[in-house]
Parts: structure tokens; C-alpha cells; sequence
């Protein structure tokens, strides 16, 4: 059911000025609500459901005043498709309640990307060196003794480069933990954008994601998934971060480990991404079929939904700009749905099993 992983070829730098606060959520829907109105076809909001982009990331800094927010988006589609989306998004003058300014800073090649990122990682390194350097002896022992090295620009356990497993953690101090307590084969990804050198590591390998048992593991995960093949997910107890985790959970957490067709993200941000979802198919008259990671598997008509569920296999959730039915929850229920949401929902009683929402439940995720 999950779709064919794709690089991206562009990426879309811009920044987006706005005269007040803004929520990152808020600028995304202002996006997709423009480009839909002017390019027929080339809708943000179709596009990331049919998977032409990635995810649209509005890195919002800012709690009061004025905000200027930086907006990067990548894109699978050629060259002039891509340009078309950048002019469009420029067209954008309000979000919410308030003015507003997009500007394109550029549409970079995804590669040449890669590269800029490689070298600012490598002035990083040079300066870390020269700092390390300069650590008097005791204190430089120390740090060492832990065993910590960076493989491929990256903090990692002595063991990383010569294993034929890796374990992918979030930060340093995930690492560190779990090199006190014997396990060695260990890279952390510490960038709020993957280093390149991740994907690299996890090639030939079998890879495991442990990841903290929160939100932030939740969105690591989530971009993870769309840039490695891995073979295996571990997580934290609920709450808690690797970096805390005793020899004995840490352990007994990766011994849990599944597929990743077989992980589950946290309620509160399945709910906050199904939300968005449902933003995009306002006015649509369409249904989401979601497969086992919340991955779009197929996209139809609400009047033909019946007939595509009941046709259906391996399905996680199903969202819809129309009304949920007695009919649509009892075979949602029987097709062992998590989440069935709707515009509005008629029902004369709940199956069990299944959590049935509408998009008022949803308002304010």
C-alpha cells in the first residue's frame, strides 16, 4: 500500500513575511489554498498527496511581533512545473487575518543542496577539530573515554564503521547513553535536516531507527521514512528519550523492535497530520484512503468510496469531505480502520474499534 519512495530534484527556497504572530500550520494552508485557486493541476495540496512534493516545512521562530519565516519545499516535478509553483506561491497576500509577502529566495537543484549542506558540515568539523585541540588533557580524555567518534560527519559508537547493523538515534547525548551501556554500532543524526551521510551509512546495512517515545521521535520517524529504507523501528517508552533510558529499557526496547510497516506514531500527531489532510480536501467532494504509516494509497471520489474501501487492503485511516455513514463505519469497523473522519458523521450507534471523527473535532490540531 505505501508508494514508491522518490528523490526530490528541486528544492524551493522562500520566506514569507507577515505582519503579526502565525502559526507554521497557518502559513502552510494559506500556500495551498492559493496555488489551488491558480494553477489547475499543480495544487500544493493535491501534489503532496500524490507525493510530486515533499512536505512543506514553515520554520516559524518567532512568538510575537512581526514574523519572517523561511519556507522550504521539495519538489519531484521538472524544472518548469517547479517554477510555475514558485511564481504562484509569490501571489500569496494573506494569511489568516493578515498581510502578508512571499519572496523566492531561489529554486535549488536537490543535489547542489547536498553539496552546500557537505560543506557547511565541513567547515563545522574543522572548527569542532580545532576546538578539541585546544581541550586540555583530562577533559579530552574524558570525552573520548566514552568512546564517541563522528563516522561520515556524524556523531557514532567505534563500532558503526565496521558493522553490518547501524542504530540510528536522534542526538549526541542518545549515542553517549548507549555507548554507556555496551551497545557501539550507533550514529546519531543531531541536523534538522539529514545529513546525506545517514542514507549513505544505512546502505548495505540493516538499519534500526530508536527513536524517543515522544513528539520530536514522531517527526524524526515520519522524515525518516522518507529518505531511508529501513529495515527495523524501536522506540522509548511513551515520554521518554533514549538518552535517559536505562541498559536494561534500552535493550529491552530494541529487542521490541518492528517493521516499519508495523509502527505507529503517537495519537496527538497522527491526529495533527490527519488534520491537515482534512484542510486539504475542504471543497474537494474527495476521500483519502491512508495506508498502515498514514501514507496516501488512494485518492477517490466520496460517491465511490464504498466500493474502493470494501476493495481495499492494509488500510490505517480514511478521510472524506462528505458525511460518514451507518454503511461507511460499519465496513470501516470490519476492515479494522484506526481512524474513519469526516465533514460530519449520521450514525445510530459506534462500531467498536474504530475512532470516528469530524473535521469540527479536528479544528484545532
Amino acid at each position: 500500500m505505501g508508494r514508491k519512495k522518490r528523490k526530490a530534484r528541486y528544492v524551493i527556497r522562500a520566506s514569507i513575511a507577515v505582519d503579526g504572530a502565525i502559526r507554521g500550520a497557518d502559513i502552510v494552508d494559506a500556500l495551498f489554498n492559493k496555488t489551488g485557486v491558480i494553477l489547475e493541476g499543480l495544487d500544493l495540496s493535491g501534489l503532496r498527496r500524490k507525493g510530486k512534493i515533499g512536505r512543506v516545512k514553515a520554520n516559524v521562530g518567532v512568538e510575537g511581533g512581526d514574523s519572517k519565516v523561511p519556507i522550504s519545499i521539495p519538489s519531484r516535478l521538472g524544472e518548469k512545473k517547479t517554477a510555475m509553483i514558485a511564481a504562484a506561491m509569490e501571489t500569496v497576500e494573506q494569511v489568516g487575518p493578515l498581510k502578508a509577502k512571499v519572496e523566492i529566495d531561489r529554486i535549488q537543484d536537490a543535489e547542489e543542496a547536498k553539496r552546500e549542506y557537505m560543506k557547511r558540515r565541513a567547515r563545522e568539523l574543522v572548527e569542532e577539530m580545532e576546538k578539541k585541540r585546544k581541550t586540555p588533557g583530562p577533559e579530552r580524555t574524558a570525552v573520548e573515554g566514552e568512546g564517541l567518534e563522528r563516522f561520515k560527519g556524524v556523531p557514532a559508537g567505534p563500532k558503526a564503521s565496521e558493522s553490518d547493523a547501524v542504530i540510528i538515534v536522534q542526538n549526541r547525548s542518545g549515542v553517549i547513553n548507549l555507548l554507556s551501556h555496551g551497545i557501539k554500532n550507533v550514529v546519531a543524526i543531531e541536523v534538522s535536516e539529514f545529513a546525506p551521510a545517514i542514507t549513505e551509512i544505512c546502505e548495505g546495512r540493516t538499519s534500526t531507527a530508536f527513536l524517543d517515545g515522544d513528539r520530536s521521535g514522531d517527526l524524526i520517524l515520519k522524515e525518516l521514512l522518507e529518505v531511508v529504507d529501513l529495515d527495523h523501528v524501536a522506540r522509548a517508552h511513551e515520554g521518554k528519550k533514549v538518552e535517559d533510558l536505562s541498559g536494561k529499557d534500552a535493550r529491552k526496547a530494541l529487542k521490541n523492535k518492528v517493521a516499519p510497516c508495523e509502527c505507529s506514531f503517537s495519537r496527538d500527531y497522527e491526529l495533527g497530520e490527519l488534520a491537515q489532510i482534512m484542510r486539504e480536501l475542504e471543497g474537494s467532494l474527495k476521500a483519502c484512503i491512508l495506508g498502515d504509516r498514514l501514507d496516501k494509497a488512494e485518492e477517490t471520489k466520496v460517491r465511490d468510496l464504498l466500493k474502493e474501501l470494501s476493495d481495499s487492503r492494509g488500510v490505517r485511516a480514511v478521510l472524506l469531505d462528505g458525511v460518514i455513514t451507518q454503511r461507511l463505519a460499519d465496513l470501516a469497523a470490519g476492515k479494522g480502520l484506526k481512524y474513519l473522519i469526516g465533514a460530519r458523521k449520521r450514525l445510530t450507534r459506534k462500531p467498536e474499534g474504530i475512532e470516528i471523527l469530524t473535521r469540527e473535532d479536528l479544528k484545532d490540531r
